[in-house]
């Protein structure tokens, strides 16, 4: 059977359960492309456009690891999840520019819910594609289904329970495609457990109750994932010691989203914008100087 490549990065960190295990449930072989490096950095930025954030240079950096590793690369179409809750432009551009960059055969479904076009349907689409047996496709997006909730279940009670611990704890407001990226987010991440700092994500509460509550700091924003991550703050605010804004250059929607919500809220925080160019060393410091600034006020 033919194999399918997952590109680690973008789609991934919010889809991956879900895919994977529907994947595995219908015995079809994949590849995931392997945490961000030097090459895959590189390969991307010789790719992207100068316009485009680093985030999605990272993206074409794994499209062009797997290229020549599998007969399809899967590559979804983002729109929107309702009028209110609209996706970036690199969400629903993705396909087009992979379709125009690569000579690859593109596993493809829009995720539109203005149009009707849902996460399921599009799943079935994929599987039909590949010739899966019909019989088999309901029954494993019925497994992923419950797998991808359980395990979001899972990670918003241990984030929720790590509210209510006595060390310092901060809350990183950023896409996961860059908290949990091994270029962007990790080392930040690996940083501050170091120095004993409770870290709090901003993509594991009820998404839910975030979106409603972003409505706090700004009821015209219309991006999803961006109303998620301020919201987030608003659920939190009591129980953490500060903030960290999280974002890659030059991401248009972040720029905005995060002066708006410096400007709304009262508790200590920071912006940290990862280039191409950007070194930890760089952001230790400033991570370490923030770490004193919030020590020194629960000390107070």
């Amino acid at each position: 059977m033919d194999k399918v490549g997952i590109p680690r990065n973008i789609f991934y960190y919010y889809d991956k359960d879900i895919v994977e295990t529907f994947l595995s449930e219908l015995k079809i072989p994949y590849i995931v492309s392997p945490h961000t490096n030097k090459k895959i950095l590189e390969d991307g930025l010789k790719l992207a456009s100068d316009e485009m954030c680093l985030s999605f240079k990272i993206y074409l950096g794994h499209i062009n690891y797997l290229k020549d590793k599998c007969d399809y690369v899967f590559v979804p179409r983002m729109c929107n999840l309702g009028s209110d809750n609209q996706m970036c432009t690199n969400f629903m551009s993705a396909y087009d520019i992979v379709n125009n960059l690569f000579d690859i055969k593109i596993l493809n479904y829009d995720i539109d819910y203005d149009s009707k076009h849902f996460l399921k349907k599009g799943l079935f689409k994929i599987a039909n594609e590949l010739k899966c047996p019909s019989g088999k496709i309901r029954k494993a997006y019925k497994v992923a289904l419950k797998t991808y909730k359980d395990k979001k279940k899972r990670e918003i009670s241990i984030n929720e329970g790590n509210l209510k611990n006595n060390k310092i704890k901060i809350l990183i407001v950023g896409h996961p495609y860059n908290v949990y990226d091994d270029f962007i987010g990790s080392s930040i991440i690996k940083y501050l457990k170091q120095n004993d700092v409770e870290v709090i994500f901003s993509d594991r509460f009820d998404s839910e109750i975030t979106n409603k509550l972003s409505k706090k700091i700004s009821k015209e924003l219309y991006f999803k994932f961006s109303k998620e991550n301020i919201g987030s703050i608003i659920y939190a605010k009591d129980k953490i010691d500060g903030v960290i804004f999280l974002s890659t250059f030059p991401c248009a929607p972040d720029s905005l989203v995060t002066e708006i919500t410096e400007r709304s809220i009262d508790i200590p925080n920071i912006n940290l914008i990862i280039d191409d160019n950007a070194s930890f060393a760089g952001l230790e410091t400033r991570l370490e100087s923030f770490l004193d600034v919030l020590k020194e006020r629960k000390n107070d």
